[in-house]
């Protein structure tokens, strides 16, 4: 069985978020897909099976941590459609169905890839007793993602301060249903991007995410209103980097970004 290791958000291997990929037959049982991914241990691993001609989906697609089973990962998502798009198993646009709805990925003729997600609904929240503790940083507000994602969007002072951050993992786990996605406008405008954020995902199994699509489907809306444009880029700034361009839409919002496949080789077990 043939299994890819793609790193995504990034246009150069060992940046951006690597994930696993297998395109199947079918799915197998939930305790193999897990195993698989715990194997894989990357903070998400991609199961993918092409569906029957004439339905709302092309592909059905799954995502697991090394923890869990995920309702929605962008980064993974992007990993896939490069495998459909660079394998020629999937030509054009390719719509998925997955548990967070039906998610469409469109190549273009550059190489990036954008993917049509759900925006998530942010609702401001009083800040979490010990989250700055937690941290070791004051939050400036507090923002719920809704039952989809459920993480909160945490703004920050400054780049710097984000950049900077070294939190208490095992406390910063209370403060969320998922996780914690910290983040602050750019401090040079002429950059390249517009703001930065780290996202944190102790409660499954995620110490800090490399770079996190998802979470941008929460940023964007968030930056828009604040820096009053509908197209933005953000740049994750964990270890290994990465960059998402936004396209705030209303009710979804569009992530693009590009993909390379780093590792393609057979799984024996």
């Amino acid at each position: 069985m043939r299994i890819r290791i793609v790193d995504a958000f990034t246009d150069r291997p060992f940046a951006g978020n690597p994930a696993g990929v297998l395109l199947l037959d079918a799915f197998p049982a939930d305790a193999w897909l897990q195993r698989v991914a715990r194997e894989v241990n990357h903070a998400e691993t991609a199961f993918a099976h092409r569906l029957p001609e004439g339905g709302d989906a092309d592909w059905a697609l799954r995502w697991f941590t090394p923890a869990t089973e995920v309702a929605l990962c962008g980064h993974a998502t992007l990993a896939t459609a490069h495998v459909l798009h660079t394998t020629g198993a999937h030509e054009g646009p390719v719509r998925f169905a997955t548990r967070g709805g039906v998610l469409s990925a469109t190549p273009a003729e550059d190489g990036s890839i954008t993917l049509d997600f759900p925006t998530a609904p942010l609702t401001s929240v009083e800040i979490p007793d010990g989250l700055a503790e937690a941290l070791g940083a004051e939050p400036l507000t507090a923002f719920d993602t809704g039952p989809d994602i459920g993480d909160l969007v945490i703004e920050l002072a400054d780049e710097k301060t984000v950049v900077g951050l070294a939190p208490d993992l095992r406390a910063l786990g209370a403060a969320s249903e998922r996780g914690i996605i910290a983040t602050a406008r750019a401090q040079d405008p002429t950059g390249g991007y517009d703001f930065v954020s780290r996202c944190f995902f102790p409660n499954i199994g995620i110490d800090e995410d490399p770079v996190t699509g998802s979470a941008h489907t929460a940023l964007a809306p968030y930056w828009s209103e604040r820096l009053g444009g509908t197209v933005l880029t953000g740049l994750q700034a964990s270890p290994r980097s990465g960059r998402v361009r936004t396209e705030l839409r209303g009710e979804r919002t569009l992530l693009t970004g590009r993909a390379v496949t780093v590792v393609d080789g057979e799984l024996l077990a």
